[in-house]
């Protein structure tokens, strides 16, 4: 009923940073928590990331494509059971280049050469939470694409140059895409908080998915 009443519209929120609520539909979004469900079973299963310092990350991490372990990628996943990450498959690329379109309004924003090789999938429970962090492990600064599906959060947007203000927050829910590259692609960004409850009961997901397209600008 709210989003009759009050329908969410495309914002740029910084420069570069672009947000396009619904842009996943439905039958997509229960494509890809079936597709995320596979690759959480393996052949490197989902985890719980553990940090340098031995601190252990809320959310639940599977990679496609290349594996990210703080601070590299890998195509082995040597910190869980060194076997080679599933491969990152065309559609996904090509979901990618449709997401940078509807973002940056066409072939015109380089959209054709786009070419993500990785995505990173984490999944939130209602306890889960991200740090404020940059991401700037790739040798790439293509665009990063980010697909929400299942439960609202709290995205925190922030700046370049540290993790406290100035910092803008928004509410992504199920089907969001949110874009970030050019000047925004290294602005630090997190989230604080993920409202339980709050996704559709048909995708038959309890929690949210978040899946980052990226290129690593990396070769084998």
């Amino acid at each position: 009923m709210r989003a009759e009443l009050f329908p969410r519209e495309r914002a740029e929120v910084a420069p570069g940073a672009v947000h396009v609520p619904g842009w996943l539909s439905p039958a997509r979004q229960r494509e890809l928590v079936a597709s995320c469900r596979q690759w959480a079973r393996g052949p490197v299963p989902i985890r719980h990331t553990k940090l340098p310092g031995g601190g252990v990350m809320s959310v639940m991490t599977v990679c496609v494509g290349w594996h990210w372990q703080p601070y590299r990628y890998t195509r082995t996943a040597d910190d869980v059971n060194g076997v080679r990450v599933a491969g990152f498959p065309d559609w996904l690329a090509e979901l990618g280049r449709e997401a940078l379109a509807a973002a940056y309004g066409g072939a015109g924003a380089g959209r054709g050469a786009y070419a993500p090789d990785t995505a990173l999938v984490n999944f939130y429970d209602g306890d889960a939470r991200m740090g404020m962090h940059q991401d700037k492990d790739e040798r790439s600064g293509a665009p990063v694409v980010s697909l929400s599906v299942g439960d609202t959060c709290v995205f925190r947007f922030g700046n370049t140059g540290n993790r406290g203000r100035p910092y803008t927050d928004v509410e992504l829910v199920s089907g969001d895409l949110f874009v970030f590259g050019g000047p925004s692609r290294f602005a630090y960004h997190g989230v604080p908080r993920v409202l339980p409850g709050t996704s559709d009961p048909a995708l038959g997901l309890a929690g949210r998915l978040n899946i980052t397209l990226r290129e690593t600008g990396l070769r084998d």
